[in-house]
C-alpha cells in the first residue's frame, strides 16, 4: 500500500515510456494521479507525433480535475502542467510531486510540498529491488532527452551505490 497519494507531471510520464520503463511507477506507487493538463499536455504531444503514454489504458494512472484553483501559483513561467500538479499537491499537502521542472520544483517546495524527480524514481525503484542497476536507466533517460548534466549523474551513481 502506497505511504501517500502520487502526483505527477508530463516529463516523468512521457521519458519513462520513452526508455519502456513506464512499469516503475505503478511498481512504486500502485496508483499515480495526474492533473487535467498533463492528460491535455500528453495528447498535445501525441498529436505531434511523440511517442506519449495513453493514460486512459493505463489503469493506475488517475485524472483528477483541480477542484479550487485558487490553489494555482500565479506564477507566469509554470507551464498548466506543472501549474495544476503543484494545485493539486497543495489541496493534498500530504502528497508526494514527482516532478522535474526546476521552477515547478522551487514552487512546490517552497509550498511545503513533498517533491522527487523522474531520477528520484529510479533511485528509489533500486532501492526497492524493482530494477538492478540505475547507471542504464540514467543514461537511456538522458539519452531519450532529459536533461542531465555530468555532475547530477555522478551524484545519482553516487546515490544508488554505483
Amino acid at each position: 500500500m502506497p505511504d501517500r497519494l502520487t502526483l505527477c507531471n508530463t516529463s516523468p510520464l512521457l521519458y519513462l515510456n520513452l526508455i519502456g520503463r513506464l512499469d516503475i511507477l505503478p511498481a512504486l506507487y500502485q496508483t499515480v494521479t495526474i492533473p487535467t493538463a498533463v492528460k491535455d499536455e500528453l495528447l498535445m504531444g501525441q498529436q505531434q507525433g511523440i511517442s506519449v503514454p495513453d493514460v486512459d489504458n493505463l489503469p493506475w494512472v488517475k485524472v483528477t480535475a483541480l477542484k479550487d484553483r485558487t490553489l494555482i501559483p500565479l506564477i507566469t513561467d509554470l507551464g498548466p502542467g506543472e501549474a495544476e500538479l503543484i494545485g493539486l499537491g497543495r489541496q493534498h499537502p500530504d502528497s508526494r510531486l514527482i516532478l522535474d521542472d526546476t521552477l515547478g520544483r522551487r514552487i512546490a517546495t517552497l509550498n511545503k510540498l513533498t517533491v522527487t524527480g523522474t531520477v528520484g524514481v529510479v533511485i528509489k525503484a533500486k532501492q526497492e529491488g524493482f530494477v538492478s542497476a540505475v547507471q542504464p536507466i540514467v543514461i537511456a533517460l538522458r539519452q531519450s532527452g532529459l536533461w542531465l548534466g555530468d555532475g547530477l549523474i555522478q551524484e545519482v551513481l553516487r546515490q544508488a551505490g554505483e
